[in-house]
């Protein structure tokens, strides 16, 4: 009995000790230390604007500042863009909340009201560079805000009404285009089927002509070749663009593309036509994606897109072009324009993620140096600039290069489409790969912060992953471009002529020589830079010949060839890619006039170079630098952040992003969880 008599005085004890005031009382313990608070960074002598982010921006930005900051008024200013106040601020996205068909609405909401205030004129009925560029600034804002949006417009603009522009003629320009523009239809894309994605020389959608009535019938044969993924067909599209097959006479004569109803003016699916939907996905909900089947439908000779090839009233098959290699690359140029804005909307994006990441962590603190001291800014630690400085110096770095591909693209000629095809399907696959690496590094960055939806980061991931994979899967437009770099090789060799295009030209010269000792001047130097991703190049590009070649000394076929040597190839799409976009910034840089932003562009642009270096392990595999000169470059790397870590405030700042299109935790992040907030 007494020791249970203890115990149970015991256990009251502890009980009371819980339960009952402490001498030093709750309120006491908390008033003697200093609660956090928020302090604007802009504020702080650690983060000096030391050039002028004006210009900066307009370097960025490149091209119609004014139609972007236009557009960002109108969606900021629109309850319809779902505008929060939080932390004292205005902030605009996506209610993530709503459900998969309530996002269809709002998008389809939202594109009337862009409409209504002339955001898409001209967009297919304008011609010349300065039309095309004011389409693409407007599509890159939207695509800020929502990436639901930005697709939805794409498909119907870029891809429905590209084809009907660039695979047309007149008659279907007089007929689609304005319509178009005006959203008197609505129109999709259908290209990817369940069975084939990338290849689509493969697609199984077979057309065939009847002579008899002057129709094309179009058919479904197999439930492989239904179209999958098409966007816009679930609920909203009347009309698509089929790609098919086209049989004349019982000949096959490749893939071609037709205009097909597929909805009457009502919103019912045409008869012989079959719609299903493609279901609920890791993003893009505010996009309807469908599936289409074709049961022998039936369609006027002239909704054949004819610029390429034709088929006469009685079924004779035309076309100027004779090589059918040539005639189904003509087929897919709707594709260019896909990616270039597809590479450009992945920089944007990583744009606002470093953006609120780089805020945060210039407001952000998190343990101390010494007892009793001030905690330290999450920027101030060597290991967070890191993280998130070298990726800051890549996204100035692919904002450069977006630039000049937009101007290749907007500047085309016949003469330029292949090199254009070349560097868009480069820069798609580096920059998205950089953006979901980019989101990830910054979602970690915010730590939980970064979990909340309406932070952003975390649903840009959902949403822009899958970039890596549509208009082109990134792993197989990698080895399209070594490929045709080894095209490019194989001419010059066996007619003995100089490398021109596609930046090659340094192939002519002597193979650069790497000093034996890399020291910081020497690392530093633009020269040195270009050398080193010129070596790398040129033997990557030279090695990859050699080993495709030996391939097929031993009996294996040409494409066996090129899939055997698809790591080598892989190499040589990074090289050709990163030096691609070093060279653009070295040209952006040489033309700022001695200064203040001309030194920070050169140390974003060193830092670029080396981390590009330090993260690519064909440096060391073969042999263009020695273990210790590997080691320098590393070692060059947090020097260079350090050196960043003044300018970061500056130079997120130069980005030009509206502060109600980042997030609560790039401001006030306190205030934005404030008790007061959560009952507003």
């Amino acid at each position: 009995m007494d020791n249970d008599n203890r115990r149970a005085s015991r256990r009251t004890e502890v009980l009371s000790k819980h339960l009952l005031p402490h001498p030093l009382t709750t309120t006491a313990l908390l008033s003697t230390s200093n609660c956090l608070s928020y302090s604007p960074p802009e504020l702080s002598s650690s983060n000096p604007v030391s050039f002028d982010t004006s210009r900066m921006r307009a370097l960025l930005d490149g091209h119609n500042l004014d139609d972007r900051d236009w557009l960002f008024g109108l969606i900021v200013q629109s309850p319809l863009f779902n505008r929060q106040e939080r932390g004292g601020r205005v902030f605009v996205s996506v209610d993530y909340n709503h459900t998969m068909e309530q996002q269809r609405e709002e998008t389809m909401r939202r594109i009337g009201y862009l409409l209504d205030r002339g955001v898409f004129r001209g967009w297919l009925t304008g011609d010349g560079p300065q039309e095309e560029l004011r389409k693409l600034a407007l599509h890159e804002v939207v695509s800020m805000y929502d990436h639901s949006l930005a697709v939805k417009i794409g498909v119907h603009i870029f891809l429905w009404g590209g084809a009907v522009k660039f695979l047309g003629t007149k008659r279907h320009h007089d007929k689609w285009l304005r319509a178009t523009e005006n959203y008197e239809l609505k129109g999709c894309f259908a290209m990817t089927e369940l069975g084939h994605g990338s290849n689509v020389r493969g697609v199984e959608t077979v057309t065939t002509y009847d002579s008899r009535t002057g129709e094309f019938v179009i058919n479904t044969p197999c439930e492989s070749a239904q179209k999958y993924w098409i966007g816009g067909a679930a609920n909203h599209a009347t009309h698509t663009i089929v790609f098919s097959q086209l049989y004349i006479n019982g000949g096959n004569q490749g893939v071609h593309a037709f205009i097909c109803p597929i909805r009457n003016s009502s919103g019912n699916v045409c008869p012989n036509v079959r719609i299903a939907e493609c279901g609920h996905k890791i993003g893009l909900n505010g996009v309807d994606n469908g599936r289409i089947w074709f049961d022998n439908v039936r369609i006027p000779r002239e909704n054949l897109l004819n610029s390429v090839a034709d088929v006469s009233p009685r079924g004779e098959y035309l076309s100027s072009i004779k090589n059918v290699d040539q005639r189904f690359a003509a087929f897919l140029a709707p594709l260019t324009s896909g990616r270039v804005t597809i590479a450009s909307s992945a920089v944007y994006i990583s744009k606002i993620g470093l953006s609120i990441a780089i805020r945060y962590a210039l407001t952000r603190r998190a343990f101390s140096m010494t007892p009793n001291g001030p905690e330290i800014l999450l920027l101030d630690y060597p290991s967070h600039q890191r993280r998130l400085l070298p990726l800051l110096a890549k996204i100035y770095a692919m904002s450069f290069a977006a630039i000049e591909l937009k101007m290749m693209y907007v500047n085309r000629t016949p003469e330029s489409n292949k090199a254009i095809h070349i560097v868009s399907s480069a820069y798609k696959a580096t920059f998205t790969w950089n953006n979901m690496r980019t989101l990830q590094e910054c979602r970690e960055a915010c730590g939980g912060q970064g979990v909340k939806s309406e932070n952003r980061i975390g649903p840009f991931k959902g949403e822009f992953d899958v970039h890596s994979t549509f208009e082109g899967d990134n792993n197989v437009l990698m080895q399209q471009i070594s490929k045709a770099l080894l095209g490019e090789f194989i001419v010059c060799q066996t007619k003995k002529k100089p490398f021109r295009g596609l930046g090659l030209e340094h192939m002519n010269n002597p193979a650069p020589v790497i000093p034996s000792q890399l020291t910081s001047s020497i690392l530093m130097s633009r020269e040195f830079q270009l050398d080193l991703f010129h070596l790398r190049e040129r033997d990557l590009l030279r090695r990859f010949a050699a080993e495709v070649s030996q391939y097929q000394t031993q009996g294996e076929s040409k494409e066996s060839a090129f899939n055997l040597s698809y790591q080598v190839a892989e190499d040589l799409g990074r090289a050709f890619s990163e030096r691609a976009i070093l060279k653009t910034f070295i040209e952006v840089e040489s033309k700022v006039p001695a200064g203040s932003l001309k030194d920070v562009l050169g140390l974003l642009r060193s830092l670029y170079a080396l981390i590009s270096v330090d993260e690519d392990a064909a440096f060391l595999r073969y042999g263009y630098l020695s273990t210790e000169n590997a080691a320098a470059v590393r070692k060059e790397v947090p020097k260079l952040c350090t050196e960043l870590r003044p300018h970061a405030f500056a130079l997120v700042s130069s980005f030009g992003i509206p502060d109600a299109f980042l997030s609560p935790i790039a401001f006030d992040w306190v205030g934005s969880n404030a008790w007061s907030s959560a009952q507003h």
